[in-house]
């Protein structure tokens, strides 16, 4: 079983970004980048499916600029067999990224696509259900738990009244929550096995697919201070204050 992984290159999660002077976007030059978290995630779990015999290769692919290399280097380093860039310096949105693997998928014939559920830097949480949907295949999303087994695949999920399982016929997209695993550590002698792997190229255009952005960012703003909190007395004194100033009892 092929199993691809899509993984995309966000700034990094400890970064406080801040927001142009402009507000049209938040700015990122000279911050550390690093793979979304997610697909870490997901890379781990293609790892463990095939360290346990159910998966024979997993291909990492990303979507973005020539610098998403070091991305795919760092899923190689974590496991991932060889790799593939769509490089485009075009601003990407989640359906554009959603035609551009699916181009990847009619060549590479997998016949399981985990990724991360959302990226940290957008937080769409789109582009597993558009792929889903473009490929006409099921689909598991916010996976806690996956459980691979001739042509079908169990996803148990965290839902509001507890877990749910649903069982997918391959092939299949699922994507993956925090708690399905805990990615390893990178170590120095799979970094440098990783520089040796393959990384195919293409562009937007070799795939047939036009990466046009169909939205536009109007305006880009700091979350508004929240004020100070206030110790009270007693009881009393609180429910007096939730009463008649902030009008919510």
């Amino acid at each position: 079983m092929k199993v691809l992984v899509p993984v995309k290159r966000v700034v990094d999660f400890n970064v406080k970004v801040r927001v142009k002077s402009d507000q049209s976007d938040v700015d990122i030059a000279n911050v550390k980048m690093s793979m979304n978290p997610f697909d870490e995630i997901a890379v781990e779990e293609a790892m463990r499916l095939k360290e346990a015999g159910v998966v024979t290769e997993v291909v990492a692919v990303s979507c973005g600029v020539a610098q998403c290399q070091e991305t795919l280097r760092t899923a190689m380093a974590i496991g991932a067999d060889r790799s593939a860039l769509v490089q485009t310096d075009q601003d990407l949105q989640p359906l554009a990224v959603a035609k551009l693997l699916k181009a990847v998928v009619d060549k590479e014939q997998p016949q399981l696509i985990i990724l991360g559920k959302q990226a940290i830097d957008d937080d769409a949480n789109q582009t597993g259900q558009m792929l889903a949907s473009l490929l006409g295949w099921p689909q598991a999303t916010f996976a806690s738990k996956v459980d691979v087994a001739d042509d079908s695949v169990q996803v148990t999920r965290e839902v509001d009244g507890g877990l749910e399982t649903v069982a997918l016929k391959l092939p299949a997209v699922i994507t993956t929550d925090l708690r399905l695993n805990e990615p390893r550590y990178v170590t120095l002698p799979n970094i440098m096995k990783a520089k040796k792997k393959p990384m195919d190229t293409f562009s937007p255009e070799d795939l047939g697919v036009d990466v046009t952005p169909r939205l536009k960012t109007l305006k880009v703003t700091e979350p508004a201070e929240r004020s100070a909190g206030e110790v009270v007395p007693d009881v009393a004194t609180l429910v007096d204050k939730l009463k008649n100033e902030a009008k919510v009892v």
